[in-house]
């Protein structure tokens, strides 16, 4: 072992008349960790809402959608079929957007409404596992004996849980769907209605898509809305949805530029630029409680060269250079910085795996709720860490704490034995 690492480690450890550099050692080790595992919980927690917003927003919409502009697809079976020959493509369905009123003797509440194929629907997206309510073969219009539709039967809609609430809505209830566009009549321009009767109601998890969305067959979204045979657009199901934006390129070349071509990253744009700067900004502010703690480091590095002026002074009489008493107390500072980030990692990830039992705890002891799921729509707390994230929290740590040893270090460095001796 190197003398200067052998000095180091013993500075580390006071004698019994200097207990009060052991507890100011400790409180600085204590300090680097509680800034890690704060770190580490809570951009681990970050990340598995993130996560969790991911999967629901992929759930319910398709991985791509494509749109002509100007107008509706009309041959949406040939595009699709197109489409399918796209390397990454999985499955596709035709879908209508537009937006309409649902209204019952006692509320009226403004919805997306969606036309969709109940036969391909569920390849695409997860809607079918999260009808709670219903299925989505009652979308389709019941046959006859004779093979044609039932006149007498009324259209199914689909409609999500917190609409259903809103409006007082429940299984097999009437709703009357109001179209914006409105029809022509002898009496002038008034808007077009249609009851529909509720066949389904879905959960998705997300407060946005279940008190909007509903969902209609494509043919009474057609009929209703006079579109004919055309569709919005179709949505399209990858192999990997991280990998989307790629494909959406390969399909862009394929069917050409009078179509446009979304991936689901780029629709939802915004919400994922807002998590990804909230999740820097509160990186930037804990890291402050390890920047903290590095000046605990620089106190501690402090009273150890005051307190050992006179050894310092024996050393470099005897030949040590300045960079060697320079390493010992930077050993010192980056043994306190490490110790504090590997104690600080085990802790972090304890409490983040265990987030949910301390949870209750706190909910117990005081009184109150911590994770209320009706407003985060979630059953539990969730956490994620990323092993990129931890690497990256311990080395800028173990860096800080580094840049935290220079200072004292290179003032004991310079130190005039001649003086140290006469006045230690």
């Amino acid at each position: 072992m190197r003398f200067e690492l052998f000095l180091g480690l013993r500075y580390l450890k006071a004698k019994r008349k200097q207990a009060f550099l052991s507890i100011i050692t400790l409180i600085s080790v204590f300090s680097v960790a509680i800034g890690v595992m704060t770190l580490i919980t809570v951009l681990g927690v970050m990340t598995g809402f993130e996560d969790n917003l991911k999967e629901k927003i992929l759930g319910t919409n398709a991985h791509l959608r494509i749109l002509r502009p100007t107008k509706g697809i009309e041959d949406y079976h040939s595009v699709a079929s197109q489409i399918k020959q796209v390397p990454g493509v999985q499955a596709t369905t035709p879908f209508i957007y537009t937006e309409a009123m649902l209204s019952t003797k006692t509320a009226v509440s403004g919805v997306i409404l969606l036309g969709i194929d109940p036969g391909t629907v569920s390849a695409v997206t997860n809607l079918e596992q999260t009808l709670f309510q219903g299925t989505l073969d009652e979308l389709l219009p019941r046959k006859l004996s004779a093979g044609g539709a039932d006149p007498q039967v009324l259209p199914g809609i689909i409609i999500g849980k917190e609409l259903s609430r809103n409006l007082g809505l429940f299984y097999l209830d009437e709703v009357t769907v109001i179209s914006p566009l409105g029809e022509e009549t002898p009496m002038g321009m008034v808007p077009k209605m249609k009851k529909f009767r509720v066949v389904g109601i879905f959960d998705s998890g997300m407060y946005e898509y279940d008190s909007k969305w509903t969902y209609i067959s494509i043919p009474s979204a057609q009929h209703f809305f006079q579109m004919g045979d055309l569709v919005t657009g179709i949505e399209v199901k990858t192999d990997d949805a991280y990998h989307a934006h790629t494909i959406a390129g390969k399909i862009q070349e394929k069917i050409g530029v009078f179509y446009q071509v979304r991936d689901w990253m780029e629709m939802n744009r915004n919400l994922f630029s807002a998590l990804r700067l909230e999740r820097i900004i509160m990186f930037i502010i804990l890291t402050l409680i390890v920047l903290v703690a590095a000046f605990g480091i620089i106190s501690i590095l402090i009273m150890i060269v005051m307190d050992k002026t006179a050894d310092i002074a024996i050393l470099k009489t005897m030949g040590a250079r300045s960079r060697a008493i320079m390493q010992i107390f930077m050993i010192d500072g980056l043994v306190i910085g490490i110790l504090g980030t590997v104690l600080g990692t085990v802790g972090g990830l304890l409490l983040g795996w265990n987030i949910e039992a301390v949870s209750g705890c706190l909910e117990k002891i005081f009184g109150l709720t911590v994770f209320p799921a009706d407003i985060y729509y979630l059953d539990k707390i969730p956490y994620k860490m990323c092993i990129e994230d931890i690497l990256t929290i311990n080395l800028i740590t173990v860096v800080i704490s580094f840049l935290a040893t220079v200072f004292p270090s290179w003032q004991a460095s310079r130190l005039d034995p001649a003086e140290a001796l006469r006045y230690g």
